[in-house]
């Protein structure tokens, strides 16, 4: 089967940048936040479970049916059941998506003891299979892949690899840690190097990519054909159009912290916020400040008093007085090592 091919980029002449779906994180209003300053080329869903009761999850989908951000979203399942993901698939490719992405990668140990995400990694038999089917059922979109270069360690990689070729797989997002490493120690970008040599489509480099800096160098270090970016996006949504600006030789546009605020008086005012418990809201918005907190402090001190603070004024007011005090401070351009 020859491979079918991806929708447009929004810069042609550019490498590929993708937003990497992160649960309870990418949905609807974040992918619309992150356009507004600057979208990716591509969007993934959050994962849609599928077991033999799993139906589509509406809020979901809502990132697919509702989305006016004008990019391309890939609807990606989690899952091992063989006949469900087939189903999935199928109920997916009803709905305008990019195409289909499987989960090959969630790190997180209650997703990889069910054998689903990372845990697929553990079966390459399996794994064989799930393509297989899912390429039968997928044949007029894009079937893709994201996943890790290996469960424990990297033995089997190659042949990973090779499975992933066999069923013609449209686009590789290859984060370069093991499932057992999650999100800490060195991303192993020369693993991503020789999957970029060794798959027949293009790949997304994936793994703490923090700055546009890094991009670049992860870029020229892989030949891959583009990058995939995820936390680091969360505390700097301007790092796609940073990026851009540094693919181009152009100067960096430095981001006031006047801006920041800006950017978090938007997370904070999500379409669910009228029905959200306001310990829920604080508790929701603490989860991105966690990521900005890394860029604009670096002695952790906004980190330390952010996670202390329990109601909305409390939180509000530590915002204005950090972000608001020094009206010439900058975002840093890379996340401060320390913290």
């Amino acid at each position: 089967m020859s491979r079918i091919s991806l929708p447009q980029s929004l810069h042609p002449n550019l490498p590929l940048m993708a937003l990497a779906p992160m649960q309870d994180v990418t949905n609807l209003w974040f992918m619309k936040v992150i356009a507004h300053y600057g979208s990716p080329d591509y969007f993934f869903t959050e994962y849609f479970r599928v077991n033999d009761t799993s139906r589509l999850n509406r809020n979901i989908l809502a990132a697919i049916t509702e989305n006016d951000t004008g990019r391309p979203v890939f609807a990606q399942m989690i899952g091992e059941s063989i006949p469900d993901l087939v189903r999935t698939a199928k109920e997916l490719c009803n709905y305008n998506i990019a195409g289909v992405d499987l989960n090959m990668g969630c790190p997180a140990p209650r997703i990889y003891r069910k054998n689903v995400g990372g845990g697929l990694l553990l079966s390459l038999e399996k794994v064989d299979r799930i393509l297989g089917e899912l390429r039968s059922a997928v044949n007029d979109r894009p079937l893709t892949v994201k996943m890790r270069v290996g469960f424990e360690n990297t033995d089997t990689f190659y042949e990973i690899l090779d499975i992933i070729n066999r069923h013609s797989i449209d686009l590789l997002s290859l984060h370069g840690r093991t499932v057992k490493d999650m999100y800490h120690g060195a991303v192993k970008y020369d693993l991503i190097a020789k999957a970029v040599k060794r798959v027949d489509c293009p790949v997304l480099a994936n793994g703490n990519i923090h700055s546009a800096t890094t991009a670049l160098k992860v870029l020229s270090q892989t030949g891959a054909a583009g990058v995939m970016v995820g936390r680091w996006a969360i505390g700097n949504p301007w790092l796609f159009n940073q990026i851009r600006q540094a693919l181009r030789f152009e100067p960096i546009t430095p981001v006031p912290l006047v801006e920041v605020r800006n950017y978090i008086d938007r997370l904070w005012q999500t379409p669910t916020a009228a029905t959200m418990p306001v310990r829920s809201r604080v508790g929701y918005l603490k989860m991105f400040l966690n990521y900005i907190a890394l860029s604009v402090d670096a002695e952790g001190d906004f980190l330390r008093l952010m996670r202390q603070t329990q109601t909305e004024v409390e939180l509000l007011n530590l915002c204005d007085r950090v972000f608001l005090a020094d009206l010439t401070k900058t975002l840093a351009l890379a996340p401060y090592s320390g913290v």
